[in-house]
C-alpha cells in the first residue's frame, strides 16, 4: 500500500510519538476492513481531528487507492458527525427527558443516500463518533454496522485507525510547539 505523504508525515514525528509512527502504517494494513473502509475512515479522522497537514496527506494518499465517492463519504461523515455528536452529546449529557422528546430537526440526509455503501458511511460515522465522545452516536452507528454484518473485529480495526489518527494530530501540534518555542 502506498503511503508516501503519510510516511513523511510519520518520518517527522520525534523520538517520543515512535509508536504513533509506527502505529500510522500498521493500522491502514488491516485485513478485516476493505480498502475503500481502511481509506475512508483515515479521511474521515483526519478530517475530524482537524489537523491540516494531517488530513491533506490522508487524502493525498488515499486518492491513489479508492474511488473520489469514498472520499466523498468519508468528508461528508465528518461533516455531519461534526454536528450531530455536538446535538446528541448535548442531549444525553444534559440528562433532562424534555430534549430527548424535542426532534432534532437537522438534515442527514446523507446517512440516507451515501455515494458508496449504507454501511461503509456507518463506519466512517462511527469513527467520527468516538472521535468526538458522543455515546449515544457510538452506540447507534456501532449497532447499524454489526447488525449490517460488519464483524466486530472490523470495528474494533476502524477504532484502532481513528485512534491512531486522533494520537498523531496530537503529535504533530505538539512538535510544532515545542520547535516554536526552540526558536522562541
Amino acid at each position: 500500500m502506498i503511503m508516501n505523504n503519510l510516511n513523511r508525515l510519520g518520518d517527522s514525528l520525534p523520538d517520543f510519538a515512535r509508536d504513533i509512527k509506527l502505529n500510522l502504517h500498521a493500522v491502514l494494513q488491516s485485513s478485516t476492513l476493505t480498502v475503500d473502509q481502511r481509506w475512508g475512515l483515515a479521511i474521515t479522522s483526519a478530517s475530524t481531528v482537524r489537523h491540516r497537514a494531517l488530513q491533506e496527506a490522508t487524502l493525498a494518499d488515499a486518492r491513489r487507492h479508492v474511488d473520489e465517492r469514498v472520499v466523498e463519504d468519508a468528508l461528508a461523515a465528518a461533516t455531519l458527525m461534526g454536528m450531530n455528536n455536538v446535538y446528541y452529546r448535548f442531549r444525553h449529557l444534559v440528562g433532562k427527558p424534555s430534549y430527548a422528546e424535542k426532534p432534532a430537526r437537522l438534515r442527514m440526509n446523507r446517512i440516507l443516500k451515501p455515494a458508496t455503501t449504507k454501511l461503509d458511511f456507518e463506519l466512517f460515522c462511527l469513527a467520527a463518533s468516538a472521535i468526538n465522545g458522543c455515546e449515544t452516536c457510538i452506540q447507534a452507528h456501532e449497532k447499524v454496522v454489526v447488525d449490517g454484518g460488519i464483524t466486530e473485529d472490523a470495528v474494533h480495526d476502524a477504532i484502532r485507525i481513528a485512534a491512531t489518527m486522533k494520537a498523531a494530530a496530537l503529535a504533530l501540534e505538539l512538535t510544532k510547539a515545542e520547535q516554536a518555542d526552540a526558536a522562541a
